[in-house]
């Protein structure tokens, strides 16, 4: 039995919306596709556009859960500065339930633990401006033997609704012989017939592989199995998790499971660390430890407003993994500000180590700001790259702030058409054969000034999208992998951010062009001067085989 699950978000959709998108949804079959939509497949009515931040019982309290203990987590969520911090959900796990149904098939609030029913706790939770919710599973029984949702879906999450239930999670024990996608599809169906707007939190535990279609039906999904209280446990829900970033954004997140921090396991270091981890991957903060006895270090990591903002980012992007030697990692996300990046530098190992994070390998060039988000503190402008002394199983987190990019708009004009020539080989840009086709690879080729060597550029935001002049497809990162050496190719302009680049000038009238999902660089493969040479992405190296001319046709 899983001794923690998912979270679930749904949301309220009119049902036209709803069969729209599901319908959209059902196009998703092939590869290619599922991965260059997925994040914009989501349920877009306005809940979980940053993940969402709040408290759950079950990895401090399990199923000693109660009216009293439920009422005094909101009291101390407000009173902590938890509230002010930005977390507002307070929910419910598992045990809160009677063994079986009434005689209508409703659910029954354990009269023991809620005397007073659901409907009360959750009218006493709103009034301290918070948000209730529960838990249940989407087979016969919860994972603690629980009456669950299977063949009771509207009529569970009509009940829900009337008590006033703001999000809910639903598990995955006890479902033999079921489906996951489409189980959790009329858990969310039935929420959305109810009207009400409820967060939909998922909790397959990695199982059924929900960051393929989670984001159509729910607002987050578990990616891993569940979390305990010590660093192994947590260090491997995060790189489980972090194979997922390309799936994740504004209203749909991939969750490692809730957070541990203050529950004793690990020292102030790792929960640090932990903190970190969760907020450089966009990741819901759930908190699961006692909100009215906290300690200074626990309050102070949960409440930590610069790591918060990080996560709470309204770009939405996950951060991925830009280097690693030996256990000493570079992990970055790109932020909403212009030309900003958030930086962890993550110490794997026990003993403290310097771990030096260069502004190419995060898009960035030039010299930049820097501020430690730890000590709240603006460490000063330095060139090219920044060192930290890093303690073992320890973080330094920065926001980096550069100049160095082209930015969002106005260097290129939209209307306009352009080459990209390469630096080693003097070959351009070019999809192979002219083809038309989705996932036609592009290639270099020498210049005979074709429109299939020609490409919009477009701002989109901070960053631009590159569309084929002769295809109007867009210049795409085949299967939104992160992986070096994956192809380019052309796909149909999706805005995901597989087909988003940072345009960073290098001096001299040439620029790299990096990807905004892997923060790898346009790259032609080997440093080849061949016609017909694949164009891949690689880590940024500042070779000459990563840097383009842009001649306007």
């Amino acid at each position: 039995m899983q001794s923690k699950r998912l979270r679930l978000v749904i949301t309220v959709v009119p049902l036209l919306l709803l069969l729209a998108v599901l319908t959209v949804g059902t196009n998703l079959s092939q590869a290619h596709a599922a991965s260059a939509t997925s994040t914009i497949v989501t349920i877009n009515n306005g809940l979980a556009s940053t993940p969402p931040m709040g408290w759950n019982d079950w990895n401090k309290y399990g199923c000693s859960i109660s009216d009293s203990l439920v009422r005094k987590q909101a009291d101390a969520m407000v009173s902590s500065g938890m509230q002010a911090a930005g977390y507002k959900y307070i929910n419910i796990d598992d045990c809160w339930e009677t063994s079986s149904r009434d005689s209508s098939g409703n659910l029954v609030a354990d009269p023991n633990k809620f005397p007073n029913g659901i409907k009360a706790v959750a009218d006493y939770v709103h009034s301290k401006g918070l948000k209730l919710g529960i838990y249940n599973d989407a087979g016969t029984k919860t994972c603690a033997g629980y009456p669950g949702m299977y063949g009771h879906e509207q009529q569970d999450a009509n009940q829900y609704a009337s008590w006033g239930i703001d999000y809910i999670k639903v598990d995955w024990c006890n479902t033999s012989g079921l489906n996951a996608q489409t189980q959790y599809t009329n858990i969310h169906n039935a929420l959305a017939n109810t009207g009400r707007a409820i967060v939909f939190s998922l909790c397959s535990w990695g199982q059924g592989s929900p960051w393929l279609w989670g984001a159509s039906i729910a607002h987050l999904w578990r990616t891993t199995g569940d979390i305990s209280d010590n660093w192994s446990s947590m260090i491997n829900n995060f790189d489980s998790n972090s194979a997922h970033a390309s799936y994740a954004g504004p209203g749909g997140w991939n969750d490692p499971d809730m957070l541990e921090v203050g529950n004793g396991g690990m020292s102030a270091t790792e929960y640090q660390t932990h903190f970190s981890l969760w907020a450089i991957s966009a990741a819901p903060l759930i908190t699961g430890t006692d909100l009215t006895n906290m300690s200074a270090s626990t309050k102070s990591i949960l409440t930590n407003s610069d790591v918060i903002a990080v996560d709470q980012d309204a770009l939405g992007i996950q951060g991925t993994k830009v280097s690693d030697s030996n256990g000493l990692q570079v992990w970055s996300k790109k932020l909403q500000s212009t030309n900003t990046v958030a930086v962890v530098l993550l110490n794997r190992n026990s003993s403290a180590s310097n771990i030096t994070v260069n502004w190419s390998s995060v898009g960035l060039s030039g010299s930049a700001s820097v501020r430690d988000l730890w000590s709240h503190s603006n460490v000063g402008t330095f060139s090219n790259s920044y060192t930290a002394n890093v303690a073992g199983h320890g973080v330094v987190m920065l926001t980096i702030a550069a100049s160095g990019s082209t930015g969002g708009g106005g260097s290129f004009d939209p209307n306009a058409h352009y080459k990209l020539v390469n630096r080693n080989s003097g070959k351009v840009l070019d999809v192979s054969g002219a083809s038309t086709a989705n996932g036609a690879n592009v290639i270099q080729w020498t210049d005979s000034g074709a429109t299939n060597q020609q490409w919009s550029i477009i701002a989109v935001g901070n960053n631009y999208k590159l569309l084929n002049h002769n295809s109007g497809q867009a210049l795409d990162v085949y299967n939104r992998s992160t992986a070096n050496g994956a192809q380019i190719d052309q796909w149909p302009d999706s805005s995901t951010t597989n087909q988003q680049w940072n345009i960073v000038s290098v001096g001299s009238g040439y620029y790299k062009l990096i990807s905004v999902n892997s923060g790898k660089a346009l790259d032609v493969s080997g440093a080849s001067t061949a016609d017909g040479t694949n164009v891949i992405q690689w880590t940024d190296s500042g070779a000459a085989n990563q840097q383009w001319s842009i001649v306007q046709v």
